[in-house]
């Protein structure tokens, strides 16, 4: 079998597993998304990684000596919840642009292994709907107990946590100066200020 050395080489209708995932010899990030090719996503503008670099230094600096682990894209996400966790059965793996783990037993040589507790979209152009529905969808089902999407330019976060019935409310929406609180990291306030301060 010829080594997949280009993303054209997929079948656009076909279905793939973490297991083909890892034979893929090409540069490309791609996305599994119940075992459809997501393609590639362009390289994030400037002020898209400066929200993101200063969210993960935030959230790095709370997490020191805590059990918890920040992460920022490139970083594979396996989510297993309705496929089992063997390479040949997951079906789906994420880039979140950050997420944070605490339960360490998921983190292996790979990435992460399950849902993370928390994760960040930040929305990119063309990608709205892919942050807003299909990965709303797929965390929700998948049990992330807190995903936020950011929106850089409208400078405003939503905040969503799972409710009792697995299924995501509105926890906040911040648009202004101020405390964002973090539901799964009840000590965590991230500053409105501190993430939208994009000096570049």
């Amino acid at each position: 079998m010829a080594a997949i050395t280009s993303l054209s080489q997929l079948d656009p209708n076909g279905v793939y597993s973490y297991a083909d995932y890892l034979t893929w010899q090409f540069d490309e990030f791609v996305e599994l998304i119940k075992g459809k090719v997501r393609r590639p996503m362009s390289a994030p503008v400037p002020i898209h990684q400066q929200y993101s670099v200063n969210l993960t230094t935030e959230i790095r600096q709370f997490l020191k000596r805590k059990p918890c682990r920040v992460y920022a894209a490139p970083f594979d996400v396996r989510l297993t919840r309705s496929t089992g966790s063997g390479d040949a059965q997951i079906q789906t793996v994420v880039q979140p642009d950050i997420c944070v783990v605490c339960d360490l037993t998921k983190i292996d040589k790979r990435g992460c292994l399950g849902a993370p507790d928390w994760i960040i979209e930040i929305v990119s152009p063309g990608n709205l709907r892919h942050d807003t529905k299909t990965k709303f969808d797929l965390y929700e089902e998948n049990g992330v107990r807190e995903y936020w999407v950011v929106f850089p330019g409208e400078q405003t976060v939503l905040a969503y946590v799972l409710d009792e019935h697995g299924r995501y409310e509105v926890a906040g929406e911040y648009a202004a100066p101020g405390p964002m609180p973090v539901t799964v990291l009840p000590e965590l306030a991230v500053e409105w200020s501190e993430v939208f301060d994009a000096a570049v």
